[in-house]
Parts: C-alpha cells; structure tokens; sequence
C-alpha cells in the first residue's frame, strides 16, 4: 500500500528537484490507485464519457498525490529513521518543507476542482476528503494504535468508490454494486499490508510506528488476523455474484484469485516467516487487479 519509487536512484543526495516532486507523489502507488478508479468507472458506467474519465485519471492522481505528500511532510523525522524511507525527498531535504507544501496544496485543490466539475460535486468531495483521512487521521494514528490501518484503508479504498461515482449523474451517487467494489479493496487492504508490515516490523519499530494488527506485533494474533481477513476477502468477492451484477465466470475467476490468496495466508500462519510475508504480499498485487478486471467483464 507504501510502494514508491525510491529506488529510482541509490544516492538520495545525486536526484534533481524534479526527481523530488516525483518522489513525493509515489508515482507507482499512484498508477495503482488511478487504476482502480478507471477499472471501477468501466465497471459500473453504462457511457464512457472521455472527458469525465480523463477528470478522473488526472484528478484522481493530483489527489492521491498530494495525500501521499502531505505524509511525507508530517514524517519528514520519523522518515529519517527508517530504511525504506530515509530516502525520500524530505528527510534529504531535497525539498524545503514549503517546496513541499506548495506542491501538495496546488495537486490537491486542483485534483478536486477537476474531480468536483468535469465527473459531479461528490467525487470532488470524497476526493477531497481522501486527503483529510490519509494525511491528518491515518498519518498521526499510526504511532498510537494499530487502529491506524483500519482508518488507512478508507482512503485507500476511496479511489474505488469516486470511480463508481463518476460514472453517476447530477450531484453523484454510491450504488449498491459501486459500495462491494469498495468493500473489495477495502478488505483486500488488510493482508495486503499486514503483509508488508510483517516484513518491515523491525523498520516499522525504529519510527514506533504500530501496524500490524496486533500490539505485540509479529505475534499468533496478528498472523491469525491476516488468515481470518483473507478468508473474508473470498467471501466479498462472491458477493456480486450473488446480488446478480455479474455473471459465473467472472466470479470464477474471483475464486480461483481468492483461494491462490488464501493458500499463501494459511502457509504464512503455519510458517510465520519474513519470506513468507514476502510472497504473500507479492500475491495480493497481482490478486486486486486480476479481479478488478474480471468484475469488469460481468462475464
């Protein structure tokens, strides 16, 4: 869910400003979130409109981008401490805290303007409000309580809800079958970053972040937990099926992705292990969007 392009140079103190800004926005993250949003407008939409879907491409990344850079410029210390991350742009000081600012606040109030008036007002407010739970909820939680993922995984699923609203008229509405896309990816958030957390946890610790489920960190109840929403996770993605907007290959396709998911859960809970975490985390990657498009095709 953190995945960025920081590996893009070795030396954090050789990249231009430019290299900084990109860096800021964690571009890939950011293709992954514009995905899910496009994937969700093709799903639900019955006319693709191109000036609409290209507002939410270009607005959907502005936002996303300035919540990640908003997080970046709250943890620019705690940043420092860790490894995965002591390579950003704020910790090296690459950019200046008001460089920073400046970035984020203009991607953030365009990217909600382009939402607000070229897709409908609600894609521009839950745009807007992505950035709020991400950068000034999520962001501080993340010392205090493991809490904090379960707050995380609202903005991160939002980027499927506004591309379900976009393909809405007037002021914008949640439909029933837009509302289970969410709860898809907010589900699949739970092992997905369990996952990256479990593998990092010694990382995590240096920055006294809590993220794994459990306080006592990599513990049986944080690995069972991982299991238990992956079990979930299966469930949720029969569930279209069920309430009939989608047909039984696609939901074939979603099992099949559900129990390749699964089986790495329960190797992981028997053998508890950073390699494991590893490729259980590498699964859920490819899981989201092999599903994502196999809901799209309502096959």
């Amino acid at each position: 869910m953190e995945t960025t392009v920081s590996n893009i140079l070795t030396d954090s103190h050789t990249y231009s400003k430019f290299t900084g800004f990109v860096k800021l926005t964690k571009f890939r993250l950011g293709a992954l979130v514009v995905f899910s949003a496009i994937i969700t407008y093709f799903t639900v939409t019955e006319t693709v409109l191109w000036t609409q879907l290209l507002a939410l491409s270009l607005g959907g990344f502005l936002v996303t981008s300035a919540a990640n850079g908003f997080n970046q410029i709250i943890e620019k210390d705690l940043d420092k401490l860790m490894d995965r991350t002591k390579d950003r742009p704020m910790p090296t000081e690459v950019l200046s805290i008001n460089e920073a600012f400046a970035f984020c606040t203009v991607f953030g109030i365009g990217g909600t303007i382009l939402l607000w008036v070229y897709t409908n007002p609600l894609c521009g407010i839950l745009g807007f409000l992505s950035i709020i739970l991400y950068a000034l909820l999520y962001t501080p939680l993340k010392r205090k309580t493991p809490f904090s993922v379960f707050v995380g995984a609202f903005p991160g699923a939002l980027p499927t809800l506004i591309g379900g609203v976009a393909a809405t008229k007037g002021f914008g509405e949640i439909n029933f079958f837009t509302l289970l896309l969410f709860m898809i990816q907010f589900i699949w958030q739970f092992p997905h970053f369990w996952a990256l957390a479990w593998f990092n946890n010694d990382d995590y610790a240096k920055a006294d972040f809590h993220l794994l489920p459990s306080k006592g960190g990599k513990d049986a109840f944080s690995k069972f937990q991982i299991l238990l929403y992956s079990v979930f996770l299966l469930v949720m993605s029969i569930l279209p099926f069920v309430f009939h907007f989608v047909g039984l290959i696609s939901t074939i396709a979603c099992v099949i992705c559900g129990l390749a998911l699964l089986l790495q859960a329960y190797n992981f809970y028997r053998l508890p292990t950073n390699e494991h975490a590893k490729k259980l985390f590498l699964i859920t990657l490819i899981y989201l969007p092999l599903v994502q498009v196999a809901l799209m095709t309502k096959a």
